[in-house]
C-alpha cells in the first residue's frame, strides 16, 4: 500500500507546486510585463491620477450632460460582485414592464421616437462598458443642450469614439461611455 500511496502523494504535491503556484505566477509576470494596464484592469485616470473608472467595466451616468449607459442588471445596477443578468425570458412581464418605462423615459429626454434596443435592454454581464452608436446618436441633442453647444460638434466626439468590429468582422461597432464622456468634458469643460 505504501508502494501505491508515496507516488500519489508525490504527484499531488508536484502538480500543486506547477499547475497551482509556477504556472500561475509566470502567466502573471507575462500579463504584468508585456500589458500592464491591461493586467492591472484598465484602469482610466485623471491629470491627477485618480481612478475615474475602468474601460472594461460599465457605469452609470445620470446628468444630461452625459452620455447614459445601457441599464444593468447586475445587483443594484453596475455592481462588479454581483455581475449577472436578471434571466427574465421575453416574455416576462416585468422585463416588458421595465423596457416600456426605460423607453418612455429615454423618448421624452433625448427627443427620439425610435429607441435602439440596447438603450433598454441590460447586457448578459450587467456591466457592458459600451453602447452602440445609434444610442449614442440618440442622445446627442441632449447632450449638447446641457453643455450648449452644437449638436454637430457632440456628433463628432460620439464619432472620433466610435470603434468599429474587432479585426472588421467580430462584433459590432461601439461607442465606449466612460471614454466618449472623458472627451466631451475636455472638449466642452463645465462653466
Amino acid at each position: 500500500m505504501v508502494n501505491q500511496l508515496r507516488p500519489a502523494i508525490v504527484m499531488m504535491a508536484l502538480f500543486t507546486l506547477v499547475l497551482g503556484l509556477a504556472y500561475p505566477l509566470a502567466i502573471t509576470g507575462f500579463a504584468q510585463g508585456l500589458f500592464p494596464a491591461q493586467a492591472n484592469g484598465s484602469l482610466v485616470r485623471d491629470a491627477s491620477g485618480a481612478v475615474q473608472g475602468s474601460a472594461l467595466i460599465g457605469q452609470p451616468f445620470a446628468e444630461a450632460r452625459y452620455l447614459h449607459s445601457r441599464p444593468s442588471a447586475a445587483g443594484k445596477g453596475y455592481d462588479g460582485v454581483s455581475s449577472s443578468g436578471s434571466n427574465y425570458g421575453p416574455l416576462n412581464a416585468d422585463l416588458a414592464e421595465r423596457v416600456k418605462t426605460t423607453a418612455d423615459t429615454i423618448r421624452v429626454d433625448d427627443g427620439v421616437r425610435a429607441v435602439p434596443a440596447d438603450a433598454v435592454t441590460a447586457s448578459a454581464s450587467g456591466l457592458d462598458p459600451d453602447i452602440s452608436p445609434a444610442y449614442a446618436h440618440a442622445q446627442a441633442a441632449r447632450i449638447a443642450t446641457a453643455r450648449g453647444v452644437p449638436a454637430a460638434e457632440v456628433q463628432s466626439v460620439i464619432d472620433q469614439h466610435t470603434q468599429g468590429a474587432l479585426l472588421g468582422f467580430i462584433g459590432q461597432p461601439r461607442v465606449n461611455v466612460l471614454m466618449a464622456n472623458r472627451a466631451l468634458d475636455a472638449r466642452f469643460p463645465a462653466s
